[in-house]
C-alpha cells in the first residue's frame, strides 16, 4: 500500500453550550465548535530510525511519551497495529492555537487530528464512525468516562445536540447577538470534576439526580431558545445552568467572581463551560461591541485570553 510522505489532520476547539456533566449520565448537551481556533497534526515520513512526536509538550520518541500523554501514545499505536504498520517510521509535529486544560476539548481535537493525519499518511479511507471511535480510545484513557461530545464537535463543522449512546445531531442556530468565551486562567480540572460529581451521585442520590434532571431541562430549553432567537431567554437559561453546576460542586471561587463581573458588564447570562474546577466561561452578549468592551474589563480582572464567537454561524474572531 502507498505510503504519503507528508500528510496533515486537522480539528478545532469546541465549548460546550450547555449540559456540562449531565451529558454523562444520559442528558442532553449542545457543543459549539470554533473552526478557527484550530489543531494540526503533520507527519513526516523517516528512514531508519524510531518514529517520534513533536509537541509542545514532549519531543522524543513515540515509545518515551510521558504517562500524560497516554492516550495519544495508545491511540497512534493501536492505528498503526490496526494497519500492520508498526515498522513504519515518521516524525509526527502537533501545533495547538488550544489553551491546554481549559475546557475547550484540547485532549480530543488532538486526537481527531492525529487519526486524520495517520489516515492520510496511510492512504486509508476513513468514516465519521471510526473517527470518532478511535478519538474516544484517546479520551477514555484521559477521562476516564467520556460522554464523546468533545470529539463529535472538533470533529464536525456545525453546532451538535448530543445525548449519549442515543443521539447525535447537527442543529440549526439563529440567534442575535454573540458569546465572549473568556479563558480564566485557572488551569481546569475536568477528570477531578467528573469522579467528584459521580461521587457526589453515589452519597447523595436524590438531590445529585435533581440537580441533573434541571441542567436536562434547561438543555431542552436552550435548544428551543437557540432556534427561536430568544437571547433573553438563553441568558437566563445559562445562568440557571451555571447555578445547577456551582450546586455540583464544579465551579471555582476565581471563576463565579468573573462571571459575576461578566453580567455587571452587559452579559445576558454567563456560566462556565467544559469540565469546570477553572478553565473557560462564557457569556451571552447582546453585540459584539458589548462584548468587546466587557473584554477588555475581564482582562483587568485576571482574564488571559478571549474569543467574540457570533451565533448562527461557525467563525471565531480571536481579541488579543
Amino acid at each position: 500500500m502507498f505510503h504519503a510522505r507528508f500528510s496533515e489532520g486537522v480539528s478545532h476547539a469546541k465549548i460546550i453550550l450547555i449540559g456540562e456533566h449531565s451529558v454523562v449520565y444520559g442528558k442532553p448537551a449542545i457543543a459549539l465548535p470554533l473552526s478557527e481556533v484550530k489543531t494540526t497534526v503533520t507527519i513526516e515520513q523517516t528512514y531508519n530510525m524510531p518514529s517520534s512526536i513533536k509537541s509542545r509538550y514532549f519531543d522524543g520518541p513515540l515509545t518515551s511519551m510521558p504517562n500524560a500523554m497516554k492516550g495519544l501514545k495508545h491511540l497512534i499505536l493501536l492505528i498503526l497495529k490496526k494497519n500492520n504498520k508498526l515498522d513504519l517510521s515518521f516524525t509526527m509535529t502537533i501545533k495547538s492555537d488550544l489553551p491546554a486544560e481549559r475546557g475547550m476539548g484540547s485532549s480530543a481535537a488532538t486526537a481527531i487530528a492525529v487519526t486524520r493525519a495517520l489516515y492520510n499518511f496511510l492512504g486509508l479511507e476513513l468514516t465519521q464512525e471510526e473517527l470518532l471511535a478511535l478519538a474516544n480510545v484517546s479520551e477514555i484513557d484521559m477521562h476516564g468516562n467520556p460522554s464523546g461530545l468533545d470529539a463529535a464537535t472538533s470533529a464536525s463543522n456545525q453546532p451538535v445536540w448530543m445525548i449519549k449512546d442515543h443521539e447525535l445531531k447537527e442543529i440549526p442556530i439563529h440567534l442575535d447577538g454573540c458569546l465572549l468565551i473568556c479563558d480564566s486562567g485557572i488551569k481546569g480540572r475536568t477528570g477531578e470534576a467528573v469522579a467528584s460529581v459521580r461521587d457526589l451521585l453515589q452519597k447523595k442520590p436524590f438531590e445529585t439526580s435533581v440537580l441533573l434532571n434541571k441542567l436536562e431541562k434547561l438543555a431542552y430549553d436552550a435548544k428551543k431558545q437557540l432556534n427561536n432567537n430568544d437571547i433573553s431567554g438563553l441568558g437566563d437559561t445559562f445562568n440557571r445552568a451555571h447555578d445547577q453546576l456551582k450546586k455540583l460542586g464544579v465551579s471555582d471561587e476565581k471563576l463565579d467572581r468573573l462571571i459575576d463581573i461578566s453580567k455587571e458588564l452587559g452579559s445576558l447570562g454567563s456560566k462556565l463551560t467544559g469540565g469546570g474546577r477553572g478553565g473557560c466561561f462564557i457569556c451571552l452578549m447582546p453585540s459584539k461591541e458589548v462584548a468587546q468592551k466587557a473584554e477588555y474589563v475581564l482582562k483587568r480582572e485576571g482574564v488571559t485570553q478571549t474569543w467574540i464567537q457570533p451565533l448562527g454561524i461557525t467563525v471565531t474572531e480571536e481579541v488579543n
